[in-house]
């Protein structure tokens, strides 16, 4: 018997302006729960989570949270309200019963300091600190809005390990599809007002939700051509009975209201960016550039050539230098040594991801166009700004709306508007992806792809990097940054390359036992391998892919809501033996790619 749930939502409703919100929407979470909302900017996914948390009443329908059960909701703007400091905030949300030790525990492997006054936070700061507070109680329920905007790629790494561990049920809006896969056994998909929901991770709901949409199309075209040879009938067949032809005549007006009221899903963005001259090959050259606040080394010694048609990508924690690297490459700040070479015809657009561009007084539309007319550029043409708004799905009675009255996701759709507009060949793109929902993602993406010129791009998501970029810039400690060519998963495996030659390179250089015969030169491998080498390369993969089928087994197992309330004790004994195959995991495949790059070497 399945256990009661710790949430339900039943025939939820609610309706902002004419259109409903929200329709009847049903929403379950279990113990042990793994759940990714989706839906595009503007579905009410955030609505929906508000609802579950308490903090926005329904127009109707029921909201049973079990007795006891305790839920803690990430909103994606911390209020901090007047806490002096991290500790203090992050403290007040636990209950009597929590664990005091949690809040230390999560505020140090956060990277925050206790001390700090929340207000003072930069952005991702006060992501984490939000994140330390919901996750210190160790809730039953935890929800989570938006939540590794903002966070670098260690903090979210170390999110998915976090998700990964605990036992409480989760629910989870997110753009970042690879958090997603890693972190989600079930989608909810909220569309046009109402949920569908499948038993599997984000990884299956892409294809899914491409085929309920296709037969979606398909019925609305039965539904046209059933109101057509009823409007003939109409017109050439009211010759029979009068009772027959009453009903049929009600069937043809119930079938055009059906057709009327049919809410197609939301159009896509449409994108195009403004079209200017063509720069020059050479776009920017670097020549051993450093820049220093202090005695804090944020870039050391850097080069780099950047030509034509180049889509380069930069990542890092927050805080290690994207930003200020970057502008040293667009000229807008100064390096304390070496040069920068710019090329000829530039023309660049840069999308800020404070949205710092964008006043929240200002109307949509003056937005767009810094209060210049009611008309934009695209390509040389004019675009009145009410179509150029509906390619960004921005709805007529949106553009005397204040920027200040728009969701996070609109403005984001905004900026994004306002800077393709820009007749540019460089695109400097500084976080695009916060807030645009998959949809919006996927048009960008293409769009990069297929953008002539060249694209400087800073983000942490690691999907959208791996879609998008030819080579990516990542900051390797004091200052030193280098580039790797491919996306962000062609960049971490060639790190893995490297750290395990400097392995290798150590352990020959290391001084032999007495007695030993001395040691080859890193440059100088061994003829070929030795019979425990060949041994284990040819072992290693049959051990990584038991491994991987001892972790699929028991996470599918876990994958089983009614397991932790049944036997927790089972429930823990799984997740331990998961974590432990996976460190092995790790392991056996840096040990397996350490092998086959010394057969390499040795095969020339």
């Amino acid at each position: 018997m399945a256990p009661p749930p710790l949430l339900r939502l039943d025939g939820v409703r609610l309706t902002f302006g004419g259109t409903p919100l929200l329709a009847d929407v049903e929403l379950g979470v279990l113990p042990g729960d793994r759940i990714a909302l989706v839906g595009r900017n503007g579905s009410g996914k955030s609505t929906l989570l508000k609802i579950a948390a308490g903090t926005v009443e329904p127009d109707g329908g029921e909201v049973f949270r079990q007795p006891g059960a305790t839920i803690r909701y990430l909103a994606q703007e911390p209020d901090f309200g007047d806490a002096p400091s991290v500790e203090a905030y992050v403290a007040a949300g636990l209950g009597p019963a929590d664990d005091p030790y949690r809040v230390t525990r999560l505020i140090e492997g956060l990277g925050l300091r206790p001390d700090a006054r929340p207000n003072d936070l930069s952005g991702g700061e006060a992501r984490r600190a939000a994140l330390a507070r919901v996750l210190a109680p160790e809730p039953d329920v935890i929800l989570l809005d938006e939540p590794t905007n903002h966070l670098d790629l260690p903090t979210i790494e170390w999110l998915e390990e976090e998700v990964a561990s605990i036992r409480s049920a989760v629910v989870i809006i997110s753009h970042d599809r690879r958090f997603l896969e890693k972190t989600t056994r079930a989608t909810v998909w909220l569309d046009r007002g109402r949920v569908r929901r499948i038993e599997e991770g984000f990884g299956a709901f892409e294809a899914w939700r491409d085929k309920v949409l296709e037969e979606e199309e398909r019925d609305l075209q039965k539904l046209d051509r059933k109101i057509v040879r009823e409007e003939h009938w109409l017109r050439y067949g009211v010759t029979a009975r009068r009772t027959r032809n009453e009903r049929r005549l009600a069937g043809l007006h119930q079938l055009r209201a059906d057709r009327r009221n049919a809410r197609r899903a939301t159009g896509t963005v449409e994108m195009v960016v403004g079209d200017t001259r063509e720069s020059g090959k050479l776009v920017i050259e670097a020549k051993g550039i450093a820049k220093a606040y202090g005695t804090r080394v944020l870039v050391e010694n850097f080069s780099t050539r950047i030509q034509r048609g180049d889509r380069v990508g930069f990542v890092g924690p927050n805080g290690a230098g994207k930003t200020t690297l970057l502008k040293m490459l667009i000229g807008e700040a100064e390096p304390d040594r070496g040069t920068v070479r710019l090329g000829t015809n530039l023309d660049l657009a840069f999308l800020d991801q404070k949205r710092a561009s964008l006043r929240d007084d200002l109307p949509v539309s003056e937005a767009l166009t810094d209060g210049r007319g009611d008309q934009v550029m695209v390509n040389g043409e004019p675009r009145h700004v009410a179509g150029y708004l509906k390619d960004f799905l921005f709805q007529p009675e949106q553009i005397r709306t204040p920027v200040g009255n728009l969701s996070g996701g609109e403005r984001a759709r905004l900026l994004l508007a306002k800077t393709l507009a820009t007749p540019a060949n460089v695109l400097v793109l500084d976080e695009p992806t916060n807030d645009l929902d998959m949809e919006t993602l996927d048009l960008l993406q293409e769009l990069i792809a297929n953008y002539p010129g060249t694209v400087l791009l800073v983000s942490h998501d690691r999907d959208f990097l791996d879609r998008t970029v030819t080579s990516v810039i990542s900051p390797e400690g004091d200052g030193r940054w280098l580039e790797y060519a491919g996306g962000y998963t062609d960049m971490a495996a060639q790190k893995r390359g490297a750290q395990a030659e400097a392995r290798k390179a150590e352990k020959a250089a290391a001084k032999p036992a007495a007695g030993a015969p001395a040691a080859r030169p890193a440059s100088q491998p061994s003829a070929k391998l030795s019979f425990k080498q060949k041994f284990a390369l040819e072992n290693l993969p049959k051990e990584i892919a038991r491994l991987e089928a001892a972790i699929a087994k028991a996470e599918g197992e876990m994958a089983d809501p009614a397991l932790f309330s049944k036997s927790p004790d089972r429930f823990a004994k799984l997740a331990k033996e998961s974590e432990a195959n996976r460190a092995a995991l790790a392991k056996a495949e840096d040990e397996w790619l350490e092998l086959e790059m010394l057969k390499a070497e040795i095969e020339g």
